[in-house]
């Protein structure tokens, strides 16, 4: 799959932060029967890599890696299997390895200089990272002009109540959020299930 169409399954890409690997088949699981596909698998624990090996076994799930910010990360978790990779900032030695590999890779940009150093890449879909710290939707809409080709996931502080709003912006394809995997697996299946429906 593309970064395009990865970004397309779910309006809402949950970002785990999980630091058992006995917990990661029951979110996995809890998340796909809810409607929510995709699994960003932040790279801020030591479980990590072993997670997302427990996660890539739940039929349907869509297991990638986030906060990867190292060339080092980035040849970990190809060698891993990841799906896509995230990053929270574009660094051309962290994408030209993900990029060469051919894994759909969606760093994060917060400026227009960030987007140029991305389309220079040949990259066009990206994370906006911190959302809304790096002044929100309205920052995003005056950044999204003049780059018309680019495609977005906000994420940063958006919650099940903002995540509407940023979703009716045509250039926002989904959003990052962690609301989504809070609970037990009962609740995070039942949050999912209302986040599949954001936006449509």
């Amino acid at each position: 799959m593309k970064i395009s169409e990865i970004m397309q399954v779910a309006p809402v890409v949950p970002v785990l932060v999980v630091h058992d690997a006995a917990d990661a088949q029951p979110i996995a699981k809890a998340l796909v029967a809810g409607g929510i596909r995709v699994l960003e698998v932040t790279m801020r624990t030591p479980a990590a890599l072993e997670v997302m090996a427990e996660m890539k076994k739940v039929e349907g799930a869509i297991v990638g890696a986030g906060t990867v910010v190292s060339a080092a990360q980035a040849a970990q978790v190809i060698d891993a299997g990841a799906e896509f990779i995230v990053s929270p900032g574009l660094t051309e030695s962290v994408a030209r390895p993900i990029i060469d590999a051919g894994v759909p890779f969606l760093p994060g940009i917060a400026n227009a200089s960030d987007i140029m150093r991305g389309l220079d890449l040949g990259l066009d879909h990206f994370k906006f990272f911190p959302a809304e710290t790096s002044g929100g939707l309205k920052a995003l809409k005056a950044l999204a002009a003049p780059f018309g080709q680019c495609r977005f996931c906000p994420t940063g502080g958006i919650s099940e109540a903002s995540a509407p709003e940023w979703l009716a912006f045509e250039p926002v394809l989904c959003v990052g959020g962690s609301w989504v995997a809070s609970g037990t697996p009962e609740e995070i299946e039942a949050k999912a299930k209302a986040a599949s429906q954001l936006g449509r």
